[in-house]
C-alpha cells in the first residue's frame, strides 16, 4: 500500500500526505496552512504535486495560495460548486483525478451536507472525505440539510468495509463521548474509546479509522438502529418516523452537547 502521511496543523486538523509511486513526489489533501506543510516537505524528502480540496472553508484551503507561488504550476483540484481561490481543475460528481506519474487515482464523490458543494475522494481503499464523515462522528449542517447528509453518509457507507477513512480533524474522543451517550452499551465504542486513549496519551493520531468500524460505532451511521432510534425520541420527546428524522434530531443534540 502507497503510505499516507500526516502533517498537523491548527489545533486539531490533519493535513494528508500521499506518497506516490514516484519516490520524491507527493499530494496533499485540505493543506489549511501552508507552513507545516512547508516545514514537512524537505524533512521528508518531498516535492508537492498535487493539492486536493474538500471543500471551501479556509482551514482546508487557506494554505493553497501561498503553496503554489513556492510551487508554481502544481495542479490543485477542488469541487466544481464551491468558489476556492487556487483551484485548476473544478471537480463534479463522477470525476476522476488520475496522476499517472505518482501512480494514483481517485473517484469524486458529491457529498453536501457540511457544505453545499462537499466532495470526497475515494480509491485506492481510501477515502479522503474532509468534514463529511469523523471517526464516530460527522460534520455540522453549515450549509447543507439533514436530508443532504443522511443521503451523503449513506453513500459512503455503501463503500467496501475496509476502506480507511482520512478525516481532517483529530476529534475522536470528543465524538465517542457523544456516541457513548447516545448509546452507553456498544462494546465496540467503548473497546474504540480504550484504544483511542491510548494513541491519544502517545500523542498519536486515531486516524485513519476503517468505514466497517464506524459502522458499528458512529451514531450518525446508525439511524436506522433501534437503540440509536430510541435515544433520538427520548432526547427529542417525540417520536421520529424514519431514519432521516432520526439523524437530524441525533445531529441537533450533538450541536448542542456539551
Amino acid at each position: 500500500m502507497l503510505p499516507v502521511l500526516h502533517v498537523r496543523a491548527f489545533e486539531d486538523n490533519y493535513i494528508w500526505v500521499i506518497r506516490g509511486t514516484s519516490p520524491d513526489q507527493a499530494v496533499l489533501v485540505d493543506p489549511g496552512d501552508a507552513a507545516p506543510v512547508l516545514d514537512a516537505l524537505p524533512r521528508l524528502g518531498l516535492t508537492l504535486a498535487a493539492i486536493l480540496c474538500t471543500h471551501h472553508h479556509g482551514d482546508h484551503v487557506g494554505g493553497v495560495p501561498e503553496l503554489r507561488r513556492h510551487f508554481p504550476g502544481v495542479p490543485v483540484f477542488g469541487p466544481a460548486h464551491e468558489a476556492i481561490e487556487g483551484v485548476t481543475h473544478p471537480l463534479a460528481d463522477g470525476d476522476r483525478v488520475d496522476l499517472p506519474g505518482l501512480g494514483l487515482n481517485f473517484q469524486v464523490l458529491e457529498v453536501p451536507g457540511h457544505t453545499r458543494g462537499h466532495i470526497a475522494y475515494y480509491g485506492h481503499g481510501w477515502l479522503f472525505c474532509g468534514d463529511t464523515l469523523f471517526s464516530a462522528g460527522c460534520g455540522r449542517l453549515f450549509e447543507g440539510t439533514p436530508e443532504q447528509m443522511h443521503a451523503s453518509l449513506a453513500r459512503l457507507a455503501a463503500l467496501p468495509g475496509e476502506t480507511l477513512i482520512f478525516c481532517a480533524h483529530e476529534y475522536t474522543l470528543a465524538n465517542l463521548r457523544f456516541a457513548l451517550t447516545v448509546e452507553p452499551d456498544n462494546s465496540a465504542a467503548l473497546a474504540y474509546r480504550r484504544e483511542a486513549e491510548t494513541r491519544r496519551a502517545r500523542n498519536e493520531p486515531t486516524i485513519p479509522s476503517t468505514l466497517a468500524r464506524e459502522q458499528e460505532i458512529n451514531p450518525f451511521l446508525r439511524s436506522s438502529v433501534p437503540k440509536v432510534r430510541q435515544a433520538a425520541e427520548k432526547h427529542a420527546g417525540k417520536g421520529l418516523a424514519d431514519s432521516v428524522l432520526v439523524f437530524a434530531a441525533v445531529r441537533q443534540w450533538k450541536d448542542n452537547f456539551r
